[in-house]
């Protein structure tokens, strides 16, 4: 379990995650079929497979000659990064060394997201783009292609959830000003969307 790599009053720290299982899961059809949102959920800690997975299936490498990911995005830009919200802290998950690195220690998690069932669900998917990595795109279009690639990143996690039987939703209910302050983000990194994930209550 996440909680199993900290001992009592120990301080969070980075997580190396195990390597995914990429032969697991339904076929994608069921996957389809199963695919739903929910906003009930187990407070369990998701265990250290489940999570790797999960974000390996968000946007993981899945081409290592190129670095190309799980989720499309305009241009290749990669601009969107998963910060994920736990008990033990926020961190950002490092696609390319596939693990959690700590940005801010304690729970946050009831600043992710404005409904009653954040603050006590296991696990707070935080979308953010960084504007600055769109090189060729006016600044008009920049809100637009992040949340585009956004959608592309949380399908993902609603199609794993959907294969391992655990609940999802994706939330536009944030507070971003106050994320952006919590989360020390740049002036061009903007918080898009939140999706909560934990086992079925």
């Amino acid at each position: 379990m996440i909680a199993s790599f900290l001992s009592d009053g120990a301080m969070a720290q980075n997580v190396k995650l195990p390597e995914p299982d990429k032969k697991g899961g339904m076929p994608l059809m069921q996957a389809l079929n199963e695919r739903s949102s929910h906003r009930e959920f187990n407070s369990k800690e998701l265990t250290l497979d489940h999570l790797s997975e999960l974000l390996w299936a968000a946007c993981g490498i899945n081409r290592q000659e190129n670095g190309k990911r799980t989720a499309p995005s305009a241009m290749n830009w990669q601009d969107v990064k998963v910060y994920v919200f736990m008990k033990s802290g926020i961190y950002l998950y490092n696609e390319a060394d596939h693990q959690l690195e700590l940005k801010k220690d304690g729970d946050h998690r009831a600043a992710a997201g404005s409904q009653d069932f954040v603050a006590a669900a296991p696990v707070n998917l935080v979308y953010v783009s960084d504007y600055s990595l769109m090189k060729q795109a006016a600044e008009k279009d920049k809100e637009y292609y992040a949340g585009f690639d956004t959608g592309f990143i949380s399908q993902n996690v609603y199609l794993f959830c959907a294969s391992e039987g655990l609940n999802t939703v994706v939330r536009a209910s944030v507070d971003h000003e106050a994320l952006h302050r919590l989360m020390e983000l740049k002036p061009e990194q903007h918080v898009v969307a939140g999706q909560t994930v934990g086992y079925k209550p």
